[in-house]
C-alpha cells in the first residue's frame, strides 16, 4: 500500500523479524561474559585451597571471560570489545556499592538482624578496586595481542589467536590482582601461591575453552 506517507513496509517496519544470526551470536557471549565478570567479583571475597595452592574463589570461572571477550571480538569486532569491557567495569563497581548500601540499610527488625548479607556480600573495597583495574586492563590488553594476532600473523588457525592473546593477558592480571588485593595483607609466599595457582588454573581454562572461538561467526567488524 502507498499513499500520502509512501511505502507503508519502509513506514511501518516489521520489527518482528529475526534479528541476523551474527548479533543473536554476539548478545549471547556478551551476556556470558558480563555475567562470569559479575560472578567472579562476588566469588573472590573467599579465599580457597585448591591442590595446596591458595587462591580466590573468583579464578574458578574468571579464566572464562578471557575466551568470551575473544568471542565479543570476532562476532561484533574490535570497538564492541572495548565497550564491554569498560561496561563490565562499571557494572562491577556498581554492584559491589550496591551491596555496601544494602548491607548498611537498617534491617527489618520484625525479620530479624540480618547480619548475613553484610558479612558475605558487603564489599571488601581494596578487592573491587584491584579485581576492576586487574579486569580493565588485561582485558584491553587481551583485545590488542588478539588484534595484532589476526591483523599481522594470520586469519587462520583461530585457536592460535585465543592462546596467544590469553597467554599474555592472564599472567598480567593474576599478577596485578593479586599483588594490588593481597599484597601486604599476606604473607609474600601466600601472595605467590595466590598468582601461581591464577596463572595456572586460568591457562588450564583456556586450554579447554579454546574450541569455543568455532563455535561462532566472525562478524563485519572484526578487526
Amino acid at each position: 500500500m502507498t499513499g500520502e506517507f509512501g511505502d507503508t513496509a519502509e513506514a511501518f517496519p516489521d520489527h518482528s523479524a529475526e534479528p541476523p544470526a551474527g548479533v543473536t551470536a554476539a548478545i549471547i557471549v556478551a551476556g556470558c561474559y558480563l555475567a562470569a565478570q559479575i560472578l567472579s567479583d562476588i566469588c573472590s571475597l573467599r579465599i580457597i585451597t585448591v591442590i595446596h595452592l591458595s587462591m580466590d574463589a573468583g579464578t574458578i570461572i574468571y579464566p572464562l571471560t578471557f575466551t568470551l571477550r575473544d568471542l565479543v571480538h570476532k562476532t561484533a569486532g574490535l570497538r564492541a570489545a572495548r565497550v564491554m569491557i569498560v561496561l563490565a567495569a562499571f557494572v562491577n563497581l556498581f554492584m559491589a556499592g550496591l551491596f555496601w548500601l544494602v548491607a548498611r540499610l537498617p534491617a527489618d527488625v520484625s525479620v530479624g538482624p540480618q547480619t548475613a548479607f553484610g558479612q558475605v556480600l558487603s564489599p571488601v573495597w581494596r578487592i573491587v578496586i584491584a579485581s576492576i583495574a586487574a579486569e580493565v586492563l588485561s582485558e584491553l590488553l587481551d583485545t590488542e595481542a588478539y588484534r595484532f594476532w589476526v591483523a599481522r600473523v594470520s586469519h587462520r588457525k583461530q585457536w592460535m589467536r585465543v592462546l596467544f592473546s590469553n597467554s599474555i593477558s592472564i599472567p598480567v592480571d593474576s599478577l596485578l590482582f593479586c599483588w594490588l588485593a593481597f599484597g601486604g595483607v599476606y604473607t609474600d609466599a601466600v601472595v605467590w601461591s595466590i598468582v601461581l595457582s591464577n596463572i595456572l588454573l586460568k591457562m588450564a581454562c583456556t586450554v579447554v575453552s579454546v574450541p569455543l572461538i568455532y563455535t561462532v561467526r566472525p562478524g563485519r567488524g572484526e578487526s
